[in-house]
C-alpha cells in the first residue's frame, strides 16, 4: 500500500491570508469563501488531498500554525 500525504488544516486558526495557496507547487489549496471561521476569516482549504506531493511549503509559510500534513 502506498504512503498517503495527508493535510489537514485547522480552520478555526487560518486567517486566510493565502500565503499557502501561492506556494503550493500543485495548486491544490484555496481560500473557502463558502465558510467563514470563528474569527470571521474565509479559512484555506484542499481541493483534492490525494494530489498531495507532501513538500511541506504550505506549512513552513503559514504564519499561523493552521497547516499539518502527515503520512498515512
Amino acid at each position: 500500500m502506498a504512503i498517503k500525504t495527508i493535510v489537514e488544516f485547522s480552520e478555526d486558526r487560518c486567517k486566510g491570508c493565502e500565503l499557502c495557496v501561492s506556494v503550493c507547487p500543485k495548486k491544490i489549496l484555496f481560500i473557502n469563501e463558502d465558510k467563514v471561521n470563528s474569527k470571521g476569516y474565509h479559512p484555506a482549504g484542499v481541493t483534492d488531498t490525494n494530489l498531495c506531493i507532501g513538500c511541506g511549503s504550505c506549512t513552513m509559510i503559514c504564519p499561523d500554525g493552521a497547516i499539518r500534513l502527515y503520512k498515512k
